[in-house]
């Protein structure tokens, strides 16, 4: 496990009937979702931002204490964190950047911590079929106003996202002045899986409630820094492309240091070799993280 450098995991979750990440209008009454276009169709997805900010969400909801955000300190700067990654999990894990402006006797300085987490868009491998749903608000009806009407942009189908944590800058490097111990490294690694194992989105919950946690996930300890499965989980339908992921485990045989697959049952056709449970393949990755650290 010391020759590694990256845990790398692709997952698929269904959505049965959700609106999962806000776009911007394109009508006055239609709230719209964010989407790519592929040749003619249009394909639904989550932001990245969106899903660093589930993961942070639920980092918090598990226990973890969070970096609370602070203004911009010159004109016109974007707010950030405290940036003390040896005190916060999500400084550590997610990376910041921050300036401080120039006083006297003093330049300006800038501070950056590029992200441990690398995550890709939740995308959907289903395209949008064009369904609203209908609602009316009657708020100010009482006050003598009409009744609101408005639509929603809703989506059914499988969607696709990637995350990369390298294993190797966890507690350590920019922003750090002293090392963190490898425990606190291995515990922060563990409560990200968790994080992803639970991962679930604020946003558009009221009314949507959707479920994004993993259903079958690809795993993988390695040499090298990689998103391996990324592109090679594929499905058509509910069908599994099982030899595309067994044909991946193979061209980076001498990369992988190990892996592992977790699938709900019922929810795809198609079995890879030595599939488990969801909650075995994470805590198989839980031992990872502990052996690498110890």
């Amino acid at each position: 496990m010391k020759s590694t450098k990256a845990l790398t995991l692709t997952y698929l979750t269904p959505v049965s009937f959700a609106s999962l990440n806000g776009s911007d209008k394109e009508a006055d009454n239609i709230s719209s979702i964010k989407k790519i276009k592929v040749g003619k169709e249009d394909y639904p997805y989550v932001s990245s931002q969106a899903v660093r900010r589930a993961l942070r969400n639920q980092l918090e909801v598990l226990g973890r204490t969070l970096s609370e955000g602070e203004a911009a300190k010159i004109a016109k700067g974007a707010a950030t964190t405290k940036q003390e990654p040896a005190t916060y999990i999500d400084d550590d894990l997610f990376g910041y950047m921050g300036t401080e402006e120039a006083s006297a006797g003093k330049k300006g300085k800038a501070t950056k911590r590029t992200s441990v987490v690398r995550v890709s868009p939740l995308v959907a491998l289903n395209p949008y079929q064009g369904d609203l749903d209908f609602g009316t608000n009657y708020m100010g009806t009482k006050a003598g106003g009409d009744p609101n009407i408005f639509e929603t942009e809703i989506h059914s189908g499988l969607y696709r996202g990637s995350i990369l944590i390298e294993l190797d800058r966890v507690g350590s490097g920019d922003g750090f002045d002293k090392e963190l111990n490898n425990k606190e490294k291995a515990q922060r690694v563990k409560d990200l899986l968790n994080a992803i194992k639970n991962l679930w989105a604020s946003g558009r919950q009221s009314r949507f409630l959707a479920d994004i946690a993993p259903k079958f996930v690809a795993a993988a300890m390695l040499k090298t820094k990689n998103p391996i499965f990324l592109e090679s989980v594929q499905v058509d339908g509910k069908k599994l492309n099982t030899g595309m992921i067994k044909e991946t485990l193979k061209d980076y045989e001498s990369e992988v240091v190990a892996s592992t697959i977790g699938m709900r049952q019922g929810f795809f056709e198609g079995t890879p070799d030595g599939a488990k449970s969801i909650g075995d393949a994470f805590d198989e990755m839980a031992k990872w993280v502990n052996e690498y650290y110890t």
